[in-house]
């Protein structure tokens, strides 16, 4: 990308690097980091013509996080936050994959595309 002055890098992260909630500080941090990572990258690559753009897809599966913490001391939360990521408020909030495969598309064709 450096020797042909033109590019795009996408991140895909997730809203959650700009939230948090409870027993998701692994996921978040992570997430909160990538964002970083992104936003550095981007101040790096800019003068070599390359963008760098962070997708940030909202919904998350809620089975893995009831299912790890069954039996522990956090299993009641656990199974509160599973049961509010699973309403039907933030059902309707979450994004088929055509949709994100849509805006991934868009974003490395588009000449100056949006930073997220």
């Amino acid at each position: 990308m450096r020797a042909q002055r033109s590019g795009t890098v996408v991140n895909i992260t997730s809203t959650g690097g700009k939230i948090y909630r409870p027993l998701g500080g692994w996921y978040h941090g992570t997430t909160f980091a990538l964002e970083a990572l992104s936003d550095c990258l981007r101040l790096e690559a800019n003068p070599f013509g390359i963008d760098v753009v962070v997708i940030e897809p909202s919904g998350i599966a809620a089975d893995k996080l009831e299912k790890s913490s069954t039996d522990g001391a956090y299993a009641a939360q656990a199974a509160a936050v599973a049961s509010s990521l699973r309403s039907e408020a933030n059902a309707k909030r979450n994004s088929p994959p055509s949709v994100i495969a849509d805006v991934i598309r868009k974003a490395v064709t588009t000449r100056h595309p949006k930073t997220r």
